[in-house]
């Protein structure tokens, strides 16, 4: 199910006033939704946006397509760079892990190849002094 951040149109006829939902992409525009996350009055001057941010970047971080027109939204109110910016900070947490399990398997690789060393050391001087014995 691909899902979708659009606008919902409602209002009277020539009075737009717009709900920001998250939908399946097959619904139709003002049809069946998922979820709230804001509105939009175009009408008010300045024009009127009011968005639950927690909302909009947790379906973003899911995966959701917002259209052109959210986008826009997004972007004026802050939301698209602070996608960008957790973003980033998930792909250094990311990488940090990633070279510390590297670090941690290497001294694992270290140690298994020092305990071969020194169980085969042992192993030879065992032979050596049974043949002695003999």
């Amino acid at each position: 199910m691909a899902v979708k951040l659009r606008l919902k149109r409602m209002g009277a006829k020539q009075k737009p006033f717009y709900r920001i939902v998250a939908a399946d992409s097959r619904s139709p525009r003002d049809g069946r939704f998922i979820e709230t996350i804001g509105t939009y009055n175009p009408i008010k001057n300045p024009q009127e946006i009011s968005i639950n941010e927690e909302k909009a970047l947790s379906w973003l971080s899911k995966g959701a397509e917002p259209t052109d027109t959210v986008r826009s939204l997004f972007k004026s109110v802050g939301i698209t760079k602070k996608f960008a910016d957790s973003k980033k900070k998930a792909t250094k947490k990311e990488s940090a892990k990633v070279e510390k399990v590297k670090k941690e398997e290497v001294k694992a690789d270290t140690k298994k190849e020092t305990a071969k060393k020194t169980t085969t050391k042992k192993t030879t001087t065992k032979k050596t002094t049974e043949k002695k014995e003999k």
